[in-house]
């Protein structure tokens, strides 16, 4: 027979012979009740026979219940002795029940497994109002009754085994009892999580990506964290207090799969809450902190605390939870700000390396293209689970790179897309992406400064190689991220470079909105830089500051509290700018304003000259689309005179086409001039009629 199986069967017989020797026990003091009331008739003044029920042919006798109550007991004895123990002895062992607690439980949960309960307990109270156990029933009903019962520090109380009702001035003595309805079943041999708790708590999946399947290896910069995990945990067994694991990091999903092995490794189900979801009220957090425990004691369970962005009264809570010792419990939190540290074992869980996320990726596609694991590897960091999930989006979308209708660079195009969208959760919030669309081509630049903007994008293209395989990435620590500024007037072409850029290497382009990182209140704008890095750094994209002397201006000399946190907010941008591992690329119209040690932590300055007229000449003939419909007499040279950086001219060449769509007419250059003029008026500069008329059609008159 299976072994649980034959527990259930034991554990049944046991609960059965339990609740008949307290049925018989009740029917003993209601034979006694009915003596005492039978011989106080007799006594009476208008004394009057009285046949009690004890006396009826179908009662039983003294003798005969004396008889039954010895074998049930001798019964119990032998069923006691089993292993593993009976649900009741399991629980009394568990949460600390002394024998009295027991009997009153069994007592209590009588009433709700047999229906003559309630009538023994009014007979056995001599009251017809009484159909319920008491404390007073109990302590008549029992051989060694325990005063401390009815304490609240009992066990019985404390672990909310019991429900008290008790109205109004009623003697505690005296109220109604019934056991807790999860505790019923447990007693049955049915064990679940409390209904009061499971609208908090989750179960937390514990293989990658969702999967129930656990038999995946983690990669061993993770597994040595579980292992050290592990034992922390079996070096505590033993001790009055279990420490709870502190995870650090940025990386929740894979603090989340690490909690699930080492959850499952101790043969536990992990549940998660997130900290403000726990009771703020005192008596519903009480509550929920020791039903939790109890529930530890009563199954095999470990509890996930989702730590984000706490406040004071968030950690006091955290703080008051913690100290009730409530079993195996892992935070998920950035940094260790957790006040207890005395029963603490702090880890930091950060992605897979580098080339930890090349292995996954060689073993995970099917059949790589070329160095494509090594590509994604250094571009993308992504966790065990995202790697898996967008091998296998990418498996489903695409057929096999040998079939006749994908050839082997759409599939490659199709996972790097793939890979892009999923590394862009989070910097949405931050940034504006920029949908780069310009190319080498279409950049005017002189030779010089388009060189410099070719070797940026080549050393983002061979980091891995310079990084890893050349060893560099050990002897460093800091200044590892590419990151370069882009200077010169309005319009000269800086955010087209940068687009350019991301568009060459096929990446992300987001433009920091300074609305959203500046903060008038001190420490908030370090705490959104700082959000703002950690995504950047993990997404792989290009983070372009415009206006960046908004940001990274000179530090001024310190008058005023003003001075020294603007202060502070430059030398943390100096700090995070170093150590920052992404590419990032600041604009700027005035140089100067920049604060020296900015400047010397850039790896690429590139300066961005107003166009000469040859410059202008190449600008005004790639500005127009091939599509849009030019007169024949077009003037590029004429038009080149003109004093107009790039986005000016891009402005004319605009305005000029919405004139000649309104005219229905091609776009000619009495057009272009006059949209030309405009702008010049836009930018208060003078102007002269001789600049803006059409020398073809002065040509023509003469």
């Amino acid at each position: 027979m299976n072994a649980q199986l034959h527990w259930v069967e034991i554990n049944d017989r046991f609960l059965t012979v339990t609740i008949e020797i307290i049925r018989i026990r009740l029917q003993q003091a209601a034979a006694r009740i009915d003596e005492q009331t039978h011989a106080e008739s007799k006594s009476s003044w208008f004394g009057r026979d009285h046949k009690s029920g004890s006396d009826s042919p179908s009662a039983p006798t003294p003798e005969e219940m004396d008889e039954r109550l010895a074998l049930a007991q001798q019964e119990i004895a032998g069923l006691q002795s089993h292993d593993p123990p009976p649900a009741l002895l399991l629980l009394a062992e568990r949460l600390g029940l002394s024998e009295f607690d027991c009997e009153i439980l069994a007592l209590c949960a009588g009433v709700e497994m047999d229906m003559q309960f309630a009538g023994l307990c009014a007979q056995a109270q001599g009251d017809p109002n009484k159909p319920y156990p008491t404390f007073a029933l109990a302590f008549t009903l029992f051989d060694d009754p325990d005063w401390s019962a009815m304490s609240p520090h009992s066990s019985l109380r404390h672990w909310r085994l019991l429900e008290i009702n008790q109205p109004g001035s009623q003697a505690l003595a005296g109220a109604a009892l019934s056991a807790d309805e999860r505790i019923v079943n447990y007693l049955k041999g049915l064990n679940y999580l409390d209904d009061r708790i499971t609208p908090l708590v989750d179960p937390v999946q514990v293989g990658p990506a969702g999967e129930q399947n656990t038999s995946r290896l983690l990669p061993p910069s993770q597994q040595q964290l579980v292992d050290g995990i592990i034992e922390c945990i079996k070096r505590s067994n033993g001790t009055d207090r279990m420490p709870f694991i502190e995870l650090l990091g940025r990386e929740p999903v894979s603090k989340r799969v690490i909690a699930g092995r080492v959850a499952s490794s101790l043969g536990l189900n992990l549940y998660g809450i997130d900290l403000k979801s726990l009771p703020g009220q005192i008596g519903d957090f009480e509550t929920f902190s020791r039903l939790w425990k109890r529930e530890s004691l009563l199954m095999p369970l470990a509890l996930y605390i989702n730590v984000t962005g706490p406040d004071e009264l968030d950690k006091s809570q955290l703080q008051r939870f913690l100290e009730r010792n409530i079993g195996l419990v892992f935070l998920d939190t950035e940094d260790a700000d957790t006040e207890s540290a005395q029963h603490r074992f702090s880890v930091e869980v950060n992605k897979p390396t580098p080339e930890e996320q090349e292995q996954l990726w060689t073993e995970v596609l099917e059949d790589p293209v070329g160095d494509q694991p090594q590509r994604l590897a250094e571009q993308f960091s992504f966790n065990q689970s995202e790697i898996i999930r967008l091998a296998k989006i990418s498996s489903e979308d695409n057929d096999p790179p040998g079939s006749s209708s994908q050839s082997v660079a759409s599939v490659d195009k199709c996972l790097w897309q793939a890979c892009r969208i999923a590394a862009r959760v989070g910097m949405e919030k931050l940034a504006r992406r920029i949908d780069a669309k310009a190319s080498w081509e279409q950049l005017v630049l002189p030779p010089s400064q388009k060189s410099l903007l070719h070797e940026i994008a080549d050393q983002v293209a061979c980091r891995n190689l310079v990084y890893e395989e050349w060893g560099f990435r050990e002897q460093m620590n800091r200044g590892m991220g590419i990151n370069a500024l882009f200077a010169g007037e309005s319009g000269t072409g800086k955010t087209m470079a940068a687009e350019v850029i991301a568009n060459a290497l096929q990446l992300d382009l987001y433009r920091i909105d300074l609305s959203a990182v500046v903060s008038k209140y001190i420490g908030e704008t370090e705490k959104n830089l700082r959000k703002l890095f950690n995504v950047a750094e993990d997404s792989g994209a290009i983070i372009f500051f415009d206006e960046a002397d908004a940001l990274f201006g000179k530090r001024s000399e310190v008058k005023d509290s003003h001075d020294r946190y603007a202060n502070i907010e430059i030398n943390y941008l100096l700090q995070r700018m170093e150590s920052y591992r992404g590419v990032a690329i600041l604009a700027t119209n005035m140089k100067s304003a920049l604060d020296k040690a900015f400047v010397r932590r850039l790896r690429f300055i590139v300066d961005f000259p107003f166009p000469g007229l040859k410059e202008r000449t190449r600008i005004w003939q790639k500005i127009f689309p091939p599509e849009t419909p030019l007169d024949q007499n077009f003037d590029y040279q004429q038009l080149a005179k003109l004093s107009l950086t790039g986005g000016n001219i891009h402005n004319v060449a605009i305005n000029a086409a919405f004139l000649a769509a309104k005219n229905d007419s091609p776009v000619t250059m009495p057009l272009v001039l006059e949209a030309a003029r405009n702008e010049f008026r836009k930018l208060e500069r003078p102007t002269k009629d001789a600049d803006f008329a059409w020398k073809g059609s002065l040509e023509a008159v003469q």
